[in-house]
């Protein structure tokens, strides 16, 4: 078989729009890790959320990189690697971002642990489970993040500009979302230290994905596989464009590899 491992990312490419691993993806997944294909599930999602969606088989064959690269789990050296963003620098853009908006609504993930400023209800909008802790700015500004969230907020340009060199910022949702990681937590990043591990080049990894938090993997020497409903930008720089998540795009490829 030409390919070793399969990268997955989950909102818009393996989940439905309901948030559901389709039956016939599932299988097409566990024949794949069946004929001997390593599984990685890449998402910007936490590790609960990861919990929460995907069925217990996939949870047992897989390694993880959540929080786009910041936080990944090995299966195969039993091993976890985890990049933050200093208190510092933390303390420095809820600063800047309040300053600018102080109605911005902005919440940030620590080691699993999901706070805000304020009580926000995001169990439609984020298909969550449960909502943030609230807690002070000055709690907030104690913490090493994980990754901090910006919702409904248009200082992409501005925050670029002057956090650019210190943190990694990248849009997604429709453009809805910014999610600022470590400078070093990246897609990219997480998935080269794994084929390390693994003891294979990206030149043998399919990656599907759909949207910003994917395009540095896809400039990689993966084999690139944009979904139907995937950014502009991706369908461009794919080696492949497959059908849309709720056309189960993962499993038309896959059944193809793995016949």
């Amino acid at each position: 078989m030409k390919f070793s491992t399969i990268v997955l990312d989950l909102d818009g490419t393996l989940l439905n729009s309901m948030k559901q691993v389709s039956e016939r993806n599932l299988v097409a997944i566990l024949n794949c890790y069946n004929k001997g294909m390593r599984i990685i599930f890449a998402t910007a999602r936490p590790p609960r959320a990861v919990r929460w969606f995907l069925p217990e088989q996939l949870l047992d064959i897989g390694s993880f990189v959540y929080y786009n690269g910041a936080q990944v789990i090995c299966r195969k050296s039993n091993t976890e690697f985890n990049e933050s963003i200093p208190s510092s620098i933390t303390s420095e853009i809820l600063d800047y971002c309040l300053n600018h908006d102080p109605e911005v609504e902005l919440t940030m993930e620590v080691r699993d642990e999901w706070f805000s400023l304020r009580e926000l209800d995001y169990s439609t909008r984020m298909n969550v489970k449960a909502n943030p802790i609230v807690k002070s700015l000055e709690e907030l500004k104690q913490h090493d993040a994980t990754k901090i969230l910006l919702s409904g907020c248009n200082q992409i340009q501005a925050l670029t500009w002057k956090f650019g060199q210190q943190v990694n910022i990248v849009v997604t949702d429709n453009n809805q979302l910014i999610q600022i990681m470590p400078l070093n937590a990246s897609k990219e990043r997480a998935i080269t230290r794994l084929c390390n591990i693994y003891g294979v080049g990206l030149d043998s990894v399919i990656i599907f994905g759909d949207d910003h938090n994917d395009l540095g993997l896809f400039e990689t020497p993966v084999y690139s596989i944009a979904m139907g409903n995937s950014i502009i930008e991706l369908k461009e720089i794919a080696d492949e464009i497959t059908e849309s998540n709720d056309q189960d795009g993962v499993a038309i490829i896959l059944e193809r590899l793995c016949r």
